[in-house]
């Protein structure tokens, strides 16, 4: 089973930008679906970004048009690039593999999770 390992968190002003990644380890994401999940202090978590094997994507309303979700060639490595952060952006980000199912994203392995600040 792939286990998933997220990097690239930290401390950032808002305006600023981050780029996670998500390292894919024991297999590739191959076939599977990938998402990016995130959990604000004090609130409900909530689905970021997906991105199919075949490379859609689709993205919450909070996020569209700042941030981007790939993957590289091999299917390796998950990103998230973070661009013009918000305070309100900050939390715990979670990477995730999963399913397509009745065109919901299903996760099914979860990263660690790395924690992303906006402050200035």
């Amino acid at each position: 089973q792939v286990q998933l390992v997220e990097s690239g968190g930290g401390l950032v002003q808002p305006g600023g930008s981050l780029r996670l990644s998500c390292a894919a380890l024991g297999s590739t994401l191959g076939a599977l679906a990938s998402g990016w999940y995130r959990h604000p202090p004090g609130k409900q978590r909530e689905l970021v970004a997906t991105i199919t094997s075949g490379g859609s994507t689709n993205y919450a309303d909070s996020v569209q048009g700042r941030f981007t979700i790939s993957t590289d060639n091999a299917k390796n490595t998950l990103f998230l690039q973070m661009n013009t952060l918000k305070p309100e952006d900050t939390a715990v980000y979670y990477c995730t593999a999963g399913i397509i199912s009745s065109r919901d994203y299903v996760p099914g392995r979860w990263g660690q999770g790395t924690q992303v600040t906006v402050s200035s």
